[in-house]
């Protein structure tokens, strides 16, 4: 309708029609929102960093009647605490593995600090170098660049690694060990059959041997130790009492196995984890029976989904609200406001797990 036409029509009408127009554009550009952005179409609402504004009631005076859309809501999620799995390389092959080797991509070195200057800038206060087994990338040295960077360029507060252990040699130590706060190793079982049976063998190496000599070695070289184990069907009757309170980690992170779909689960993954599931009851239990060690973190499937930010190797946040790992575009591309949108990120979770602590090993006053 041209613009002459509304205006010999009635005020009343005129605004009628306006009314119709612009909500039909709106609606419009709604639709065609998705074609522009990297979200899928299945995405639940609302989405992180949209709001929802309310649409008027039919009823209500045409004066009063504003057709709005949905629109970006201005606060973005600090990323306090990131986890970039810089590789999704292994040498193991774990049944229960959430972040498979599904590429062999690793940004070149530059690239990775400045995707971690970036988020130092936007508020990063602790990093965690995962995988895959990080430790693969040029026998540990990759992974020693960016420590080094992110505690003595970035002067991050905490730097941490979580590693199957496998790989790490008493030089990673000599030469990067100042910069380290926090080493992570897995271990799922004390009973070398069943770390096997989950696909933690080492070949003629015994896991829980090498997980000893490495708790030694953070006692020399200032690093504080922790423990993350994958709680599943084949060790959930353990008992770990005596073992852990041995090694006395500063952390003991209990995840209950987690099923991710395009990871461990489903046609397109590399791993079919739904033999390792166990209910919410089971993982009760196991926590019941080690209510007695004061450094147990337990992380339920609820706790964990939404409560991490997560970086892959091409430094998109994976968001895993629709029970996949749907990513957003590279923060190198379109900087860390903009893509932690999409993160499904949940801060009030990740703070109610205890996902902030004191993680800095100044801070720790530790016993070495």
């Amino acid at each position: 309708m041209h613009l002459s036409v509304l205006v010999r029509l009635p005020l009343a009408v005129a605004r009628t029609v306006l009314a119709a127009l612009r909500g039909r554009l709106g609606a419009l550009c709604w639709s065609l929102a998705p074609l522009s952005l990297p979200l899928p179409l299945s995405l639940p609402l609302p989405l992180p960093g949209w709001r929802r504004v309310s649409a008027p009631s039919p009823t209500a005076p045409l004066g009063s009647r504003r057709e709005r859309e949905p629109e970006w809501d201005d606060a973005s999620p600090t990323p306090t605490s990131v986890n970039y799995h810089f590789t999704r390389q292994c040498n193991y092959k774990c049944g229960f593995c959430f972040h498979t080797a599904k590429t062999s991509f690793v940004l070149p070195l530059e690239e990775a600090k400045r995707g971690l200057a970036m988020l130092k800038e936007a508020g990063m206060e602790k990093i965690n170098f995962s995988g895959g087994e990080p430790f693969l990338q040029d026998r540990g040295e990759f992974l020693g660049e960016l420590v080094q960077f992110c505690k003595q360029d970035l002067k991050l507060p905490s730097v941490s690694i979580v590693s199957n252990g496998s790989l790490i040699r008493e030089r990673w130590f000599k030469k990067y060990g100042e910069y380290l706060d926090i080493l992570a190793i897995s271990c799922d079982s004390f009973d070398e059959d069943v770390n096997v049976l989950i696909g933690r063998g080492q070949g003629k190496k015994n896991h829980v041997e090498n997980l000893h000599k490495l708790r030694q070695w953070c006692r020399e070289y200032a690093v504080a130790f922790k423990i993350n184990s994958v709680i599943n069907r084949f060790n959930v009757e353990e008992d770990m009492n005596e073992q852990i309170k041995a090694l006395n980690p500063v952390r003991w992170k209990v995840f209950q196995c987690l099923i991710i779909e395009g990871e461990n689960s489903g046609d397109d993954a590399l791993r079919q984890a739904e033999k390792f599931v166990i209910s919410d009851e089971d993982f009760e239990r196991f926590l019941d029976r080690h209510k007695d060690v004061s450094c147990l973190v337990p992380e339920s499937n609820q706790k964990m989904r939404d409560s991490y930010l997560i970086l892959d190797e091409y430094m998109r946040f994976l968001n895993c609200r629709n029970g996949r790992k749907e990513p957003s575009k590279s923060i190198l591309d379109i900087g860390v406001e903009a893509a932690i949108k999409f993160s499904g990120f949940d801060e009030k979770m990740f703070l109610k797990r205890g996902g902030k602590y004191v993680w800095s090993k100044a801070d720790m006053k530790l016993d070495w």
